[in-house]
């Protein structure tokens, strides 16, 4: 039933008379409270005309709000992101000293400290209020929605009435865990565990050799993870690092798994991409990785955090759960400490700030968006949740701290659940992962020696005294950097950077950076549990004959070390040869064992996921995997990360997927899935059963001149470059 306009308009008016009511009060109890705030002339003044000052001044600093502060937020466009999430008490401060000071007769005066707090309570306050009395309106709680996004209502009315979809990735939340959370009469993650008892229903599917965000959301968001074997890989042809979540590798990996697939990806019709490392094709883009080196007209990923801190009372919400969220984690690190917890990590420098950033800022934003998009009517919208995956690697995947950010998450799945009700078309919600995370103590923790010296040492090269190590938050940095219009780092995240020698020196190239060649220095990379070793100066990759020949000992003293599992080389006589200890071999194109199987531990489809992986063209002359306990699942990751994934073996290889009971499943027969790329197509098929979207050839070229950098033609051959003007 369609409310009458004047019913509308008088709610409307109604709720915005008792903020203001609100906003008066809580001026008046702030002044009688807080000595350097007054609302008084140096004289004194009756209550009631200190109270026309408080509702004059709460009505001036509630215009100033609404239309100043977007215009100051759309100017700090230009300003970090995370920078103007700091700012918001002082941008919110000064607007109420020019409230004041628009006062008559300067009754009103406040010490710029002061102004910031009454401020804060301020926002907080009309927030609540306005809060209260939206959820009391579904025609008011709609609007509030369609505000929380920076979305314009009139567009969702020509939406058609045919389901649209929702895929929330809860990143590194694996399988076996998810159902420890929804499992119990009072579960931590109360929402799916409703979605899961009813609505929706559960399957575990495997990840590909590769079990990290870069390699599964490439595939599925654009149907390929074809030659990404792992996080972070060196290619020899150009002697460039490649890092799934810089925003030129992200960019570069996105457009050329668009010209392998010949189509734009999972969201070109009518989708929207929040909080990815891809785009997935989608012309709505936010806080997405492969478009952030962009600039120009053209590059809107950084819409979302104006759509969403254009609220003053969400940027206020949002700077309070910050700061509360890094006072969280100094806390909970000291605790750990005091408490002697083992395996533990360092959790000090900027980490407490990159932890806050993911799961405050960049969840807010995120779900904001994803609210305005289904208010929107978007047939199609793929939103990434980093939260957990970062609290993990650094507390464990099942440690108090992570648990608490799970908890947080639900609420938000919550809310997006909630307003898929107010929406003008219905939705489907699918919620899926894209790995888990094992435990287990850190290599160097473990062995008191990092997998690059173990290297050196195997290669007869001297062996530093003191010990490197990774730096923390590796995954929410880099969308921290791009958030704040940072330049990537100069040095390659790795096992070699930190407290010890140069990337250059260390064997560990930056990103474009092109070391020297020689046979004695080694490029070694870590992913997790999974490392890389290089020869710059080797063509192709190198055969175990010739590796053999240079450094006799290397292989035997990988495969032999009670920390690593397998090694992966090439050989010119059997190809792709698995190493273990004792002598033990697999040979993958034959399937032949000698002793016992190195693959064994690490369950049934390793021997396939590592031969997927030996014939990408990058892949690294040493591919080394990190031993696994296969009663306990624990591995021990070269990166400094007690949560790990990027490698197999326990429970990082088993994400999982709940989709609602409507669809069909994703296997006819109900086997297992296996690899990103084989969820990617019943991703698709979801979509197509709800007659769309029909994938049209042309956006695959659309998407291709969309998603390259300005400063490159990447039009295909064949056709003119494009208009950069246009």
């Amino acid at each position: 039933m369609r409310i009458p306009r004047w019913r509308s308009l008088s709610g409307a008016l109604f709720r915005v008379l008792a903020v203001w009511l609100v906003s008066s009060v809580t001026l008046l109890v702030l002044a009688a409270l807080l000595p350097d705030f007054r609302l008084q002339s140096a004289n004194g003044d009756s209550l009631t005309r200190t109270a026309l000052t408080a509702a004059l001044g709460a009505g001036v600093f509630g215009l100033l709000g609404a239309v100043v502060w977007p215009l100051l937020v759309r100017a700090l466009l230009l300003v970090p992101a995370l920078v103007l999430g700091l700012l918001v008490f002082f941008l919110n401060g000064s607007l109420l000293l020019l409230a004041l000071d628009l006062i008559p007769e300067g009754r009103g005066a406040a010490a710029p400290q002061t102004a910031v707090i009454v401020a804060a309570v301020m926002s907080a306050a009309s927030s609540a209020t306005s809060a209260f009395l939206a959820v009391r309106n579904d025609e008011a709680y709609h609007r509030r929605l369609v505000r929380l996004a920076g979305r314009r209502h009139g567009r969702a009315a020509r939406r058609p009435a045919t389901p649209g979809t929702v895929f929330l990735q809860l990143d590194g939340l694996g399988h076996d865990l998810l159902c420890e959370a929804t499992a119990g009469e009072r579960p931590l993650m109360a929402t799916v565990a409703r979605w899961r008892g009813g609505s929706h229903r559960l399957t575990p599917w495997r990840t590909d050799w590769s079990s990290q965000t870069g390699a599964s959301q490439l595939a599925l968001l654009h149907g390929s993870n074809e030659d990404v074997p792992a996080f972070r890989w060196y290619e020899k042809e150009t002697r460039t690092l490649v890092v799934s979540n810089r925003p030129s590798s992200a960019a570069a990996l996105q457009r050329r798994a668009i010209a392998r697939t010949g189509d734009g990806g999972l969201l070109a019709y009518d989708g929207a991409s929040r909080g990815n490392l891809f785009s997935g094709g989608a012309d709505q883009v936010a806080l997405v990785m492969s478009v952030a080196a962009r600039r120009g007209r053209y590059n809107r990923s950084r819409a979302g955090y104006f759509a969403y801190f254009s609220d003053p009372a969400n940027a206020t919400r949002t700077a309070v759960s910050f700061v509360a969220e890094v006072v969280r984690e100094i806390v909970q690190s000291l605790r750990s400490r005091f408490r002697r917890e083992l395996p533990r990590v360092k959790r000090g420098g900027l980490y407490p700030v990159i932890r806050a950033f993911a799961t405050v800022v960049e969840r807010d934003v995120v779900v904001a968006a994803v609210v305005g998009d289904m208010l929107a009517g978007r047939t199609a919208v793929y939103a990434d949740l980093v939260a957990y995956d970062e609290v993990a690697h650094h507390s464990g995947p099942a440690h108090r701290d992570a648990l608490q950010v799970l908890r947080s998450l639900d609420r938000a799945l919550a809310l997006i659940a909630r307003a898929a009700g107010h929406a003008p078309r219905p939705y489907r919600i699918v919620l899926l992962s894209d790995h888990g995370q094992s435990h287990g103590p850190t290599f160097l923790e473990r062995y008191g020696l990092s997998l690059q010296n173990l290297v050196r040492a195997g290669c007869g090269l001297p062996v530093p005294r003191r010990a490197g190590r990774s730096p923390s938050g590796a995954e929410a940095r880099e969308a921290a950097r791009a958030a704040l219009h940072r330049p990537e780092e100069a040095g390659g995240p790795g096992p070699e950077e930190a407290d010890g020698p140069g990337p250059e020196k260390a064997g560990g190239p930056g990103p474009g950076e092109r070391p020297e060649p020689g046979p004695s220095h080694p490029v070694v990379l870590a992913s997790g549990n999974l490392g890389l070793v290089s020869f710059p100066d080797v063509p192709g990759r190198i055969t175990r004959e010739e590796l053999d020949r240079r450094h006799p000992a290397l292989l035997a003293t990988l495969a032999n070390h009670p920390g690593i599992g397998f090694v992966l080389v090439r050989s010119a006589a059997h190809g792709p040869v698995v190493l273990g200890p004792a002598g033990a071999e697999h040979h993958l194109a034959t399937g032949h064992v000698i002793g016992a199987d190195p693959l064994a531990p690490f369950g049934a489809g390793a021997a396939d996921a590592v031969r997927r992986t030996d014939r990408f063209p990058h892949t690294a002359d040493l591919m080394i995997n990190s031993s696994c306990d296969p009663a306990t699942g624990e591995v021990h990751a070269f990166e400094e990360q007690i949560g790990s994934h990027g490698g197999l073996g326990g429970a990082q290889s088993h994400p999982f997927l709940l989709w609602p009971a409507e669809l069909s499943p994703p296997t006819p027969d109900g086997g297992p899935l296996t690899g990103a790329e084989q969820v990617h197509q019943v991703l698709r098929r979801w979509l197509a059963e709800a007659d769309g979207p029909q994938l049209p050839l042309a956006s695959a070229v659309d998407d291709l001149r969309r998603e390259a950098p300005e400063s490159e033609d990447s039009s295909p051959p064949g056709r003119p470059p494009r208009d950069k003007d246009r």
